[in-house]
C-alpha cells in the first residue's frame, strides 16, 4: 500500500481499512399528537420516516419525498410543514401533530367528516395530506371564494382530480364556522 500511495499520489479505496460509514443514531425526543417519544435516528432521517418508519404513524404518505405533492403535510407547533423535507431532530421541542391526532374523542375533525359526506377523495392516498392543508387554511381564515381555496391548497396534489369535491368539503366547513361565529355573536349580544 505504501508504494502504491507514494506512486500515485491517493489511496484507494481498496486500501482504506473498513470502517463503520454515515452517521451513528442518536435519541431523539419527540412529541407527537401529545404524546412523548424517545427515538435512536440517525441526524438525518426525516420527519415523515420517523413517523411511519419508527413511531408506526402511516397517515401522513410519502408520495414524492421532495416536497412537491403534499401528501406527507403535518402540523409543527401548529403549522403546516412537509414532512418529506423536515428532519426528524429539527421538531425536537415541538409539538407535532399527524392526521391520526385531530380527531377528538373519537369524533372526526369537521374536515375529516366533511371530505366523507363529498367523497372528496378518490384513491386515498393524497387525503391525510389533503385534510392536514384544509384545517390550515380554514384556521388561518385566509379563503373565502373558490379561487383563493384552490389557490391555497395548490401545494397538495391529486392525482385522481377530487378536487372539486376537495373545495366543496372546505367550503362546507368555512361555511359552517361563520354561520357558528354568527349563532355566538347573536347569543352574546342577546
Amino acid at each position: 500500500m505504501d508504494t502504491d500511495v507514494a506512486r500515485h499520489g491517493t489511496m484507494q479505496p481498496a486500501d482504506l481499512p473498513a470502517v463503520a460509514r454515515g452517521p451513528s443514531g442518536t435519541p431523539v425526543a419527540l412529541t407527537v399528537n401529545g404524546i412523548p417519544h424517545l427515538v435512536d435516528l440517525e441526524p438525518r432521517v426525516s420527519l415523515l420516516d420517523a413517523l411511519r418508519e419508527h413511531l408506526d404513524l402511516t397517515g401522513s404518505k410519502k408520495g414524492c419525498d421532495q416536497g412537491t405533492c403534499g401528501a406527507c403535510t403535518v402540523f409543527v407547533d401548529g403549522r403546516p410543514v412537509l414532512a418529506c423535507l423536515t428532519l426528524a431532530i429539527a421538531c425536537e421541542g415541538r409539538e407535532v401533530t399527524t392526521i391520526e391526532g385531530i380527531s377528538s374523542g373519537g369524533e372526526l375533525h369537521p374536515v375529516q367528516r366533511a371530505f366523507v359526506e363529498h367523497d372528496a377523495f378518490q384513491c386515498g392516498y393524497c387525503t391525510s395530506g389533503q385534510i392536514m392543508s384544509a384545517v390550515a387554511l380554514i384556521e388561518e381564515g385566509d379563503a373565502t371564494t373558490d379561487e383563493e381555496v384552490a389557490e391555497l391548497m395548490s401545494g397538495n396534489i391529486c392525482r385522481c382530480a377530487a378536487y372539486p369535491n376537495i373545495r366543496a368539503a372546505i367550503r362546507d366547513v368555512i361555511a359552517a364556522n361563520a354561520a357558528s361565529a354568527g349563532e355566538e355573536a347573536r347569543s352574546a349580544t342577546a
